[in-house]
Parts: C-alpha cells; structure tokens; sequence
C-alpha cells in the first residue's frame, strides 16, 4: 500500500459531518484529516446516525494511494480499529474489536468506525476513515446500557485534543492483519448473526487475511463479510 503523504488537518468547532466534509476534499485529490468538536449530523454505519456531542473526538481521514489492490481493502479498516485500540491502551483501557470494526470495553462501545472507499478498476484510490471516539461526552440514557467513554471507564478526564493528536499517531503507523487479530474479541463464542432477513445463532471462529468472518452455522462454516452480516453479542 503506498499512501500518498504530507497531510494537513482542518478544526471545526461545529459541523454537521467530518465525513461529508472530507468527501468535498476528495476532488481536489490530497489528503486531509478533518476534526470538529461537535457534530449536528454524525454517520455511522449502514446509514445510521451518530450521537457526536461535546467531548468527543470527532475524526474524519481522507487518504489516496497508488497501487493498492481493492482484495486488501479492509486493512484500511482494520489498521483504524488497531489505532483506537492502541490509543485507549494508553489510558490504561483493555478494548477488544468486535468484528469488523466496532471497539468496546467491558462490552460496552466506546467507537465507531465508518470506511468508505473509492476503487478504480482494481485498486483502492481513495479511501476516507472516520472514527468517533467517547472521551468524556454525556451519552444519552438510552445508551448507557451499551456505550461507554474514556472518563466513565477510567474516572480521569482527559483532554479531548491530547486524545484526537494520539489518535492520529496511532493511525499514521503500519499495521498488520496479525495486529488486527490480536483485538479481536468474542471469538469461540455464540452469537447472533443477521444475514439479510435471517436471523440465526452461530459461533465465531475466526478472521481471514481479507477480513472474512468464517462462522459455524448448524454445524457447517462459512465465511461472511462485513457488508452481508451483523453480529450481535
């Protein structure tokens, strides 16, 4: 993968998507990396809606590369999850990545992850990495249950800023689908997977080198990617 370098960083203090913002940047072809502190209509994944307020890290990255082939696509993905893995343990955290890319501690979510890749022919020409990451923002009743941040997991309350710098470290240096793996939590166990309009239980195995989710399903196993299947802990 050769990444096209030298990147600047922009800072809203509101906007409503640091994601939308970078795809405006992506026809002026260089890179960027594009923060906020809060966000009025945060993404997610598979169209959802992010919570994005005040205390938050809030993080779009817009890369270009040459000679990328689209098969290692996903370790775009998964070099992002391995970068807010390695953040948090900075802070004395022990997140896991539930497959793909949702990172969680004490099996509550702490950051999301939303990829989305431009391809010419065979290649990956662009991608943009957005990561929202709970540092000390109030997340709504609602969630409580399932999300968690850095202050409510450590007591401490950290500077957003110091965090957002740490992160983009982290996302700057090479990673390996050996480091991916390392994080990834809840195998051997039983989940639930929704494929399409089925709803079925099945046991985690493992991930492939393209990031393929191979499960057990009544006693057959198959390989699942990200975009057919949701898995439910």
């Amino acid at each position: 993968m050769n990444k096209i370098n030298k990147v600047k960083r922009v800072h809203f203090e509101n906007i409503s998507s640091t994601q939308d913002y970078a795809k405006e940047k992506r026809v002026e072809g260089l890179p960027i990396i594009v923060t906020a502190a809060c966000q009025s209509g945060g993404k997610g994944t598979k169209g959802r809606s992010f919570v994005s307020s005040d205390g938050g890290v809030y993080l779009s990255k817009l890369t270009f590369y040459k000679n990328f082939p689209a098969k290692q696509a996903f370790q775009i993905m998964a070099g992002a999850a391995v970068a807010v893995c390695e953040t948090l343990r900075f802070y004395g955290l022990s997140p896991l990545i539930k497959w793909p890319n949702d990172v969680l501690v004490h099996d509550k979510k702490i950051c999301g992850i939303l990829i989305e890749n431009v391809f010419c022919g065979k290649d990956v020409a662009s991608s943009i990495v957005g990561i929202g990451l709970n540092v000390f923002n109030q997340l709504p009743e609602e969630l409580s249950k399932i999300a968690t941040t850095i202050y409510a997991e450590t007591g401490q309350r950290f500077s957003v800023e110091e965090v957002t710098a740490r992160l983009i470290a982290e996302l700057d240096k090479p990673r390996t689908m050996e480091d991916y793996r390392g994080y990834i939590g809840y195998l051997n166990r039983e989940a639930v997977l929704i494929i399409g309009d089925e709803c079925v239980h099945g046991t985690l195995l493992f991930v492939d080198e393209e990031g393929g989710l191979h499960v057990r399903i009544h006693g057959e196993t198959r390989r699942l990617t990200a975009a057919e299947v949701s898995v439910r802990i």
